[in-house]
């Protein structure tokens, strides 16, 4: 589980900012809003938050704060590669932070073991990295990378001076070592490549749900009736789902597609399968009526591509993290789809959801804690700021959460010029 993301010098991110999703003391609804994790440390076991919910307006750095971790996640799977350029974007309103690296940070708890685990890197070459560890209730230095010196603590085990020597200089030595069987580091690259789910603008490809609506066994059968449970529960009215497979035809492209774009689309299809979603609804009288997803409404579609996604991180206990949740979808249905995370019954395994927003009709004591709320907004420099609601000590129960947001008691919300004064 994710406990701590740290940023610095990336994209509107100048100067170091942390989400934390380590719960306050509050025993605030501890039973369906956090998940408590007991570890081998002579210390208060770890209480994670399963929600956040970040507030703030538009240009103000939100998604860049998301976008800072799916970089994080993409150097991680990738940079064992053979890359010409690391995924870096340094802040660029000041002139000598272009050329500094942009450091990443994660706090993880896997399997009852705490990692620390960030790096320093310019889109060019990895400046410095570091892993520490908590086995045992006490820090361990795995090991540490400065330039092209390591210190490598005495409880990583393995071929070390191997796997330096075949990482790169753009290159992580945790995911180049992991590439050659470094068992002890697998799980953070793991939990990177298979239990955190980003997406940005909001959305998913189709592609995932429609695999899982695919019943060619008894398992893809119940996966498929979950999806529907998940649909109809936001009262779509959907009876069935079909995937039709047909061929690519050249002939269903516009008349008018300019050729270049057309011969395109021909080399990259050609041969291939293509498939269709097919929503059955009720229609009444005992009568069906389908509709291909392409006809139906923006919403819906948006719906259909969380479904896969949703139940699957709420399955395996994975971590979502999504921007602008509530594009296309109804507020009480983003209502709906947060109670899946704050429930036990379909949050067995501690599912995190981190998600940005505008919408202030959830900004309400009676859905979040106090400390599920984060505030992103960018100051008179031009520099992403992130603080929490606790920062304020609102009255629990008592303040109205939106409408002192909307009063501007929290900073974070877009201030407009007088329409006179700027025609001027």
């Amino acid at each position: 589980m994710l406990v701590e993301f740290t940023a610095s010098n990336f994209m509107s991110i100048k100067e170091e900012v942390c989400l934390t999703l380590a719960a306050r003391p509050s025993k605030d609804r501890d039973d369906t809003h956090t998940v408590t994790l007991t570890l081998p440390e002579p210390s208060i076991p770890f209480r994670l938050v399963r929600t956040t919910a970040i507030y703030g307006p538009n240009a103000a750095g939100k998604t860049n704060l998301l976008m800072a971790l799916s970089a994080m996640q993409e150097i991680i799977r990738t940079s064992s590669q053979s890359l010409d350029k690391l995924p870096i974007a340094p802040f660029l309103f000041v002139p000598e932070y272009r050329t500094q690296p942009s450091t990443f940070e994660v706090t993880l708890i896997l399997d009852g073991i705490r990692y620390q685990y960030g790096f320093s890197a310019t889109a060019t070459r990895v400046s410095e990295e570091w892993l520490f560890a908590w086995p045992h209730g006490r820090v361990q230095t795995w090991f540490r990378r400065t330039g092209d010196t390591y210190v490598f603590g005495p409880r990583l085990s393995g071929p070390k001076n191997a796997w330096k020597s075949s990482t790169r200089s753009n290159s992580l030595f945790l995911s180049t070592a992991v590439a050659l069987n470094a068992v002890q580091l697998k799980p953070i690259t793991d939990w990177f490549s298979n239990s955190l789910h980003i997406a940005l603008m909001g959305t998913w490809s189709e592609s995932f749900t429609a695999t899982l609506c695919r019943a060619d066994s008894a398992d893809d059968a119940i996966a498929k009736s979950d999806i529907l449970d998940f649909l109809n529960g936001a009262d779509l009215s959907v009876k069935d789902i079909s995937i039709v497979d047909e061929e690519f035809s050249v002939e269903k492209l516009p008349s008018d597609m300019p050729a270049v774009v057309r011969d395109e689309i021909v080399k990259d299809f050609r041969r291939k399968r293509l498939s269709r979603v097919i929503f059955a609804h009720d229609a009444g009288d005992n009568r069906q009526a389908e509709l291909d997803l392409r006809v139906e409404s923006q919403g819906t579609r948006k719906l259909f591509e969380l479904a896969g996604p949703w139940l699957d991180v709420l399955r395996d206990g994975s971590t979502i993290v999504i921007d602008e949740l509530e594009a296309s979808l109804h507020t009480s249905l983003v209502k709906h789809l947060l109670s899946w995370f704050h429930n036990n019954r379909t949050n067995r395994k501690g599912a995190q959801l981190i998600f940005t927003t505008h919408n202030t009709s959830v900004l309400t004591q009676d859905i979040f804690r106090r400390d599920q709320i984060w505030f992103c907004q960018r100051n008179r420099h031009l520099e992403s700021e992130l603080f929490p609601l606790t920062d304020f000590k609102p009255r629990k129960g008592l303040e109205n959460l939106e409408r002192s947001y909307l009063a501007g008691r929290y900073g974070a919300i877009p201030y407009f010029h007088d329409l006179e004064q700027a025609s001027k």
